[in-house]
């Protein structure tokens, strides 16, 4: 059965897979660009983002507004109502280092609460699949009442085996000390504790600054509490200790707000300065992951074994860079060549089979994996074959593009204005120009030193159907994996 101008009915059926039509052709340079979205305005967590990006919060993030308006209110009324009398009274030291305290506390409070805690991206689809697979070919075949065993990795750290746990949001198998956080619906690295008061996770890549925040705002409010209280001394001494309160009435609103709150800051700083020193995280100690009550030989396998090696290892290691790229441009929906070690290229695996799978229902059972040595469908053309690639005086040509079929020798490429055109993988650049005849390609594994076709390699034109059918085929089949 012949394939040529004269059946354009029998070309149609393969309409799924053939290329853009010319009037998208030629509207494509008329079309305004769109704007390219960034990552973070699709970012699948509960988390809200500001400025372009540069910003990432928790989406409940009253209680930090209520954080920074005391710190703000409290510090306020002292460097107004308290300084002024100290400075000229006792030194004006008392309102520089009160400012650089503020000033500190500020910035810690910021740099944890808009940063990146350390959030873990989520599988994408293809990786979700293939780990389903691995999953099920490590836990056997399923019966009628078989139940599949928790999903768990153990790898040793120094000697201490560790659970990797499955996370059934995030589609991945968590690394250690990680978890996903119920409120932001992320995976967070070295996961510590959801802090309300900072409006934001604390993991991996802001926990220095959150301990340096509370520290600091420990050593601030001891300071405004103590100077405020020597403030109303002061005054007394001189006209009352009513009279003092009636001049300086904010001062009694510091010594409240400072008085109780005190006590909860000052305890959280001693308690993450007993985790530092023991490289451990409030996760792990409230589950008591390394309690001698679990097991006798139970210990960190996290901890250098010294306070001093400890604290500098949280507080002056190198911060890890963000893994979720949130400022980073949505890739088109055509695909986009992925760039190798090696100079060479090929298209993404991703975004093939997501274009593969809406262009076409054919024959997507059975998947067959690529890659390697891997098995091929019998009778049908490998990707991977001496056709896949032309001439260097050719033209460069996809290896996934429709209407390419090898045939042993030779390369057809149909005729672009006799069939139907709207396939997603051709761009109009690479469209082949129309010709009256299928464009007839030599295969360079077939050519001759001198660039000619041997005469006895002839390419019969009664199997193009079939040849082209059982390519597309095969192509489907591979690419669906």
């Amino acid at each position: 059965m012949h394939l040529g101008l004269d059946e354009p009915v029998r070309e149609c059926q393969y309409n799924q897979i053939c290329t853009h039509n010319s009037s998208s052709m030629e509207t494509s340079g008329h079309k305004k660009k769109r704007t390219p979205r960034r990552k973070w305005q699709i970012f699948p967590g509960r988390n809200r983002f500001y400025c372009n990006g540069r910003v990432m919060m928790a989406r409940q993030t009253g209680v930090f507004y209520l954080t920074l308006v005391l710190i703000m209110v409290t510090s306020g009324l002292f460097f107004a109502f308290d300084c002024p009398f100290l400075a000229s009274n006792l030194t004006p030291a008392i309102p520089v280092i009160g400012g650089v305290l503020f000033v500190f506390v500020l910035g810690m409070l910021f740099r944890a609460s808009f940063s990146d805690p350390g959030v873990l991206p989520r599988a994408t689809p293809d990786e979700a699949a293939d780990l389903e697979r691995q999953i099920d070919a490590a836990n056997g075949p399923s019966g009628p009442g078989y139940r599949p065993p928790p999903r768990i990795r153990e790898v040793v750290i120094n000697g201490q085996t560790v659970k990797l746990k499955y996370c059934f949001t995030c589609k991945i198998f968590r690394p250690p000390r990680a978890s996903h956080c119920s409120l932001c619906d992320n995976c967070v690295e070295r996961f510590d504790h959801h802090c309300p008061w900072v409006g934001n996770c604390v993991g991996k890549r802001n926990y220095r600054f959150f301990y340096l925040f509370i520290l600091s705002l420990s050593f601030l409010t001891v300071f405004i509490f103590a100077f405020v209280i020597t403030h109303v001394i002061l005054r007394s001494k001189r006209t009352g200790f009513l009279s003092a309160l009636k001049d300086s009435p904010a001062s009694v609103l510091e010594v409240l707000v400072c008085f109780f709150s005190v006590w909860s800051i000052m305890g959280l700083s001693g308690f993450h300065t007993y985790l530092i020193s023991s490289n451990q995280t409030t996760n792990e100690d409230i589950k008591g992951s390394w309690s001698t009550k679990r097991a006798k030989d139970n210990y960190n396998p996290y901890s250098y074994g010294n306070i001093l090696t400890n604290c500098c290892a949280a507080l002056c290691g190198p911060l890890p860079p963000s893994l979720i790229d949130r400022r980073g441009f949505i890739q088109p929906d055509t695909p986009q060549p992925v760039s190798h070690s090696n100079g060479s290229s090929m298209y993404n695996s991703t975004q093939l089979h997501i274009h593969m799978a809406a262009a076409t229902p054919l024959l997507h059972s059975d998947p067959v994996m690529m890659g390697g040595e891997g098995p091929t469908l019998p009778g049908k053309s490998s990707l991977g074959g001496p056709c896949a690639s032309l001439a260097p005086s050719q033209p460069s040509l996809p290896s996934s593009m429709p209407g390419l079929g090898c045939a042993g020798d030779m390369l057809t490429l149909r005729d672009p204005d006799t069939h139907c055109h709207h396939h997603p993988f051709v761009s109009p650049e690479e469209t082949p120009s129309p010709g009256p005849m299928p464009l007839t390609l030599p295969c360079p594994a077939h050519m001759t030193h001198g660039g000619h076709m041997n005469p006895a390699q002839l390419y019969d034109p009664a199997s193009q159907d079939s040849l082209h059918e059982d390519s597309v085929r095969g192509l489907v089949k591979l690419s669906s994996v």
